[in-house]
């Protein structure tokens, strides 16, 4: 079996708002001064994040998840950045022990040692006590120690210090200070593209605490983690090589949404619709006149609430979008994308603005109420992983066509919605977790040839998730495009 070998440090803490995305980020950027080469990945579903850790750390951030992406998937992930990378970062999602799967088990999956972050203000020896809870919790983990973030003064580092076991040490600490602390937005932090230097003085200070907390005695101690490469039976053509073979996009132009009302894209699906042969290209609703010429649409998720008005005057797009809808072309509406899809959306001030009207209903605010989970969209192209993330609501909908499926609870998940050719719903979906449904639904044509219904070998769903994490390492990142 091939292995490579490579220092590895998993960031988690006890839970969400601890400070790891800071940490990680500050860490990931004292690396980078000193001329290494670091990968890191976030675990879950997430977009901001990455963008943020993908500008600190100067390397593509891909996600890493048991469920959405599979553990053959992740485990080729891991073994190509070990083949690559001088150290690998990984930053939890939620708490050490939240979710199924949570940080822990992919911790454990691949031995990844963990670093739990910590806020220790308000707390002294507790948080002694807090991180030993945590380490004993389960026997299958390994945590190397504690990252006190928020610490008020050399006094209040000893106390915690001097409270932990001696194999539980105190790694460092960052101390309270205005210049490491990371905007935030209301599902959120706030895209990296719109605060550059500020997270840069941020990423520079951190790094600096961090060096001078003497943190770099601890990474010149890690040991490196031997990652497997994922086992794949090969008898016979997999179901994605016979995919693959096929080229199913090829000669397919998709134009995706991209600019600041619509950024959450996976670069793994967008490397995914590469590999099936699809050419790239990419628009802003907000400021383009015309749409780019293209035989397939995708809308992400994003901010369209924040952007409604300037949106919705841009009436030249959306008289484009129209006749784009009436010629049955493919149109993929994701969360925001839905939003932008409906006849009117309710801003965060309560003001109502026209937008495309494809389908026919409303959107408007929560507020701080939201939905958020993993379910399988349902689709009729064939199931594929997705997760909804959300603060508004849609309503006066026609009926839905499916639903997704939740993890574990029996009710419905989000609707999905089809009208003509057009796919809208809030789940996002991860290409890679299904591409011959994703070949499917943006070219209906290979939906209904012979050879989706008669010459695929079916293969385990790992294996095709191996192969497909193989092909996306294989190609260029085209993040920042």
């Amino acid at each position: 079996m091939k292995t490579a070998r490579c220092p590895a440090l998993f960031l988690t803490a006890p839970s969400s708002g601890q400070g790891k995305t800071t940490v990680t980020a500050s860490l990931a950027r004292l690396l980078q001064r000193q001329g290494k080469i670091v990968r890191v990945f976030k675990t879950g579903p997430d977009y901001l994040d990455p963008q943020i850790l993908q500008q600190a750390s100067g390397q593509p951030v891909e996600q890493l998840d048991l469920w959405m992406a599979g553990e053959s998937y992740c485990q080729q992930m891991l073994f190509d950045a070990a083949q690559q990378a001088d150290i690998i970062l990984v930053e939890g999602a939620m708490g050490m022990f939240d979710g199924d799967p949570s940080s822990a088990d992919l911790a454990a999956k691949f031995s990844i040692p963990l670093a739990i972050v910590m806020d220790v203000k308000g707390m002294a020896q507790t948080a002694a006590a807090v991180v030993t809870g945590l380490a004993n919790f389960r026997s299958d983990i390994n945590v190397a120690g504690l990252l006190a973030n928020n610490c008020g003064s050399d006094r209040h580092r000893e106390l915690i210090e001097n409270a932990l076991p001696p194999h539980l040490p105190l790694i460092a600490s960052l101390k309270r200070a205005d210049d490491v602390t990371l905007p935030e937005r209301h599902l959120g932090l706030v895209q990296a593209s719109e605060v550059t230097e500020q997270l840069e003085r941020c990423f520079e200070a951190g790094a600096d605490w961090l060096e001078t907390a003497g943190i770099n005695n601890f990474i010149s101690a890690l040991q490196p983690v031997v990652f497997q490469h994922p086992e794949i039976e090969s008898t016979k053509l997999s179901r994605f090589e016979l995919l693959l073979s096929q080229q199913p996009l090829a000669n397919k132009t998709i134009a995706i949404a991209k600019d600041a009302a619509f950024s959450f894209i996976y670069q793994s699906n967008v490397q995914m619709l590469q590999e099936l042969g699809a050419n790239i290209t990419y628009f802003s609703p907000l400021a383009d006149r015309q749409l780019p010429a293209a035989d397939a649409l995708w809308f992400p998720g994003g901010y369209p609430e924040l952007h409604t008005r300037a949106l919705s005057e841009n009436h030249a797009l959306l008289s484009e979008l129209n006749t784009f809808f009436e010629q049955d072309k493919p149109i993929l509406a994701e969360c925001g994308g839905l939003l932008y899809c409906l006849q009117t959306l309710t801003d965060l001030d309560g003001v109502s603005f026209p937008l495309a009207g494809l389908i026919t209903g409303h959107g408007s605010m929560r507020g701080k109420r939201g939905c958020q989970g993993m379910q399988t969209a349902q689709l009729p192209e064939g199931d594929v992983r997705a997760h909804a993330h959300h603060r508004s609501r849609s309503h006066d909908t026609p009926a839905p066509i499916a639903h997704g499926k939740r993890q574990k609870h029996p009710a419905p998940g989000e609707a999905i919605y089809r009208q003509r050719h057009l796919t809208a719903t809030y789940l996002h979906l991860f290409f890679p977790s299904n591409p011959d449904a994703i070949a499917a639904l943006f070219n209906p044509q290979f939906a209904t040839s012979a050879f989706t219904q008669t010459q695929y070998a079916k293969a385990p769903e790992d294996e095709i998730n191996a192969k497909t994490a193989n092909k996306i390492a294989g190609i260029s990142n085209v993040a920042g495009e």
